[in-house]
């Protein structure tokens, strides 16, 4: 029987030593066409036996911890005497979700810390049964001084530690959004809704709930387009009615404002430049009725993906018209063959500042050095990009980011130095009004 606080602990130290991914932890299967955590926890399930129980409870672990890993490592810093090696950062990782237990779960606290103890012995290292005792002892005493139905506020630690995010990425979305930092701040740090994206070819939005209904799924509509639905409770896509045969997709409710904003209409000629993992390919796909959709990547196992995905189309002759290509969207030359598109859409490699409520371990991975280098790739991607849209043709440039950097400055340096090309508004109920980008 698997140790859930030692493979929590194992996964997490792999993000805070290693730096990769959360996700990339997990292996998961060609049956997967997302990422989200519903499909991950079907994946590890699999992987490391885990009764639905220990499941919930690996996942409340790994993604609280790291939402709010800021405030736990200015929490736990100060109670050790030196700080732990690479070598254990498994024990470190363990610390740090012994913290996240006693501050933000239910879990009796000594039920608490004697399982998290439990948990230094699984991970073979009981020369640390002591340290994450002790220091799980102390900290509960200090705890327990304040008021337990608040985050605590150690002594001086950061404006951003007591928000949960790095001084960098703070200070940006401050700089960034003076009247909306807040919100950002309070997105960034609370678990969003699984959403879906009916296919409405198939089904209306009220049919396909009432599908979910029948299953016990319980969803709400979305204001931000009339595709989506928020469901209560993530589960895993393959058990939603018809995920197989395209009747739905797993996708957060902006990203499926894509298709919808490229306006293409029927008998166009689409490039998505960017596709992996293919959710808004296949959008395009069914909501455009395209001549031809040129599903672009850099990375041959990602572009996997997005085959995966069109495969779910139902129409057999529209996923005829779609052309994968493996190439680096700025470097023409080597995949366009001069047929210039009616749209492009642009969704760029950025900083995924935007999708931190989905992907917190972004707060860990991502440093300020690397949104220089990012805005200058989205540069370079649009202006290698422009030459093949057609004359009176359209180009959507997105990103995951909130960062002014990677979106609106972006934009007007490339504004500045191409002529023909000019910004055109949206017009919308949802979201805030920015200028160009």
């Amino acid at each position: 029987m698997q140790n859930v606080r030692a493979l929590a602990a194992t996964s997490l130290a792999r993000v805070i030593a290693d730096g990769r991914p959360f996700d990339g932890n997990i292996d998961m299967p060609r049956t997967h066409t997302d990422n989200s955590p519903a499909a991950m926890d079907a994946a590890l399930a699999q992987q490391a036996r885990l009764e639905p129980r220990d499941l919930a409870l690996f996942r409340e672990l790994c993604y609280g911890t790291l939402r709010q890993y800021a405030l736990l490592e200015s929490l736990l810093k100060p109670r050790l005497k030196k700080p732990l090696g690479k070598r254990d950062a498994d024990i470190q990782a363990l610390l740090l979700l012994g913290l996240y237990q006693l501050v933000f779960l239910r879990t009796p606290d000594h039920a608490a810390i004697s399982a998290t103890v439990d948990g230094a012995r699984a991970l073979q290292k009981s020369w640390a049964k002591g340290l994450v005792n002790a220091v799980l002892r102390n900290s509960l005493r200090e705890l327990e001084k304040g008021d337990r139905a608040q985050p605590p506020k150690p002594a001086r630690s950061s404006e951003a530690a007591l928000a949960a995010h790095p001084d960098w990425l703070y200070n940006s979305i401050k700089k960034d959004w003076p009247q909306h930092w807040q919100q950002v701040i309070e997105y960034n740090n609370n678990p969003p809704h699984m959403a879906l994206r009916v296919n409405l070819n198939q089904h209306s939005r009220e049919q396909y709930q009432q599908l979910l209904r029948k299953k016990e799924i319980t969803t709400q509509t979305s204001d931000v387009c009339e595709s989506a639905l928020l469901l209560a409770k993530a589960v895993d896509p393959n058990a939603l009615p018809g995920f197989a045969d395209g009747w739905c997709s797993v996708q957060d409710c902006g990203a499926q404002l894509a298709a919808i904003l490229l306006e293409a209409g029927e008998h166009a000629n689409i490039l998505d430049a960017c596709a992996a993992p293919g959710g808004k390919s296949l959008h395009i796909l069914q909501h455009s009725a395209p001549r031809s959709l040129c599903a672009l990547d850099v990375d041959a196992r990602r572009l996997t993906r997005v085959s995966d995905n069109l495969d779910r189309c139902p129409d057999a002759a529209a996923r005829s018209k779609v052309l994968l290509k493996n190439a680096d969207a700025s470097d023409t030359q080597s995949w366009w063959d001069g047929q210039r598109f009616d749209r492009i859409l642009l969704d760029a490699p950025c900083s995924g500042s935007g999708v931190i409520a989905r992907h917190p371990d972004i707060k860990l991975l991502r440093r300020a050095t690397d949104i220089p280098k990012l805005a200058e790739n989205q540069y370079q991607l649009i202006v290698a990009l422009w030459p093949t849209l057609l004359d009176g043709g359209e180009l959507l440039y997105c990103t995951c980011s909130v960062l002014r950097d990677e979106n609106e400055a972006m934009i007007a340096k490339f504004l500045a130095g191409e002529p023909s090309a000019e910004a055109v508004p949206i017009d919308a109920q949802w979201g805030v009004a920015c200028g160009a980008g």
